[in-house]
């Protein structure tokens, strides 16, 4: 009897422990601000790995309004409780708009990516800009933050999550957040970067 309890411990315990999957981690892009969160593009990207990469779940950790600096404080015991094999990094619009430092955010950036390898996970980093009323040297330097970051760590980088959203018209009456029509278009920019990103036999 002892022998058969072990021998399901020893099953059940490997599936505890590692959970597998995506892991986002953003801000109110990610967290379908404004919209239904079913429409939302992370949504959409469990769809897609639903279909194309069986049982691979996806954990949306996005929390809107939040920096760089929230995102490097939470994601070490998010690390710890789902245990990805890849993690969505989709932070720093937050720092441009409040004019962080980009030498902060850069830093910021680069332990996050840190910390998902020392966890076994691949990183992805999903690039921001934003608006040139911000100012043209402040505008550059945030834009190179994301693309420093992503050479000096190789990380697979995409740099700019939005592409091709404001130039359709696509943004809320905000004129920051992407609307429910624009989430496919989020997922469309995102896909290669995360596909490169998954395990091998994920998506067989």
């Amino acid at each position: 009897m002892l022998g058969r309890l072990l021998i399901v411990f020893c099953l059940i315990v490997p599936a505890i422990v590692r959970a597998e999957g995506v892991l986002v981690l953003g801000d109110s892009i990610s967290a379908a601000y404004g919209i239904d969160e079913t429409e939302g593009w992370v949504q959409l990207l469990r769809q897609r790995l639903d279909t194309q990469c069986s049982a691979l779940p996806v954990v949306n950790a996005s929390v809107s309004g939040d920096t760089s600096d929230g995102g490097r404080v939470r994601l070490p015991a998010l690390l710890e409780r789902h245990q990805p094999d890849t993690v969505v990094i989709e932070l720093g619009g937050n720092d441009g708009l409040r004019g962080l430092p980009p030498r902060r955010l850069a830093g910021n950036l680069e332990t996050m990516i840190r910390l998902s390898r020392e966890a076994g996970a691949e990183p992805v980093l999903l690039g921001m800009r934003i608006p040139p009323n911000y100012g043209r040297a402040y505008t550059r330097l945030f834009e190179q933050a994301f693309k420093d970051v992503a050479a000096d760590t190789g990380v697979s980088f995409l740099p700019f999550l939005l592409d091709g959203v404001v130039e359709a018209g696509q943004l809320q009456g905000d004129g920051i957040h992407p609307t429910a029509e624009a989430q496919p278009r989020l997922l469309d920019n995102a896909w290669p970067v995360i596909e490169t990103a998954l395990p091998d036999e994920a998506c067989e």
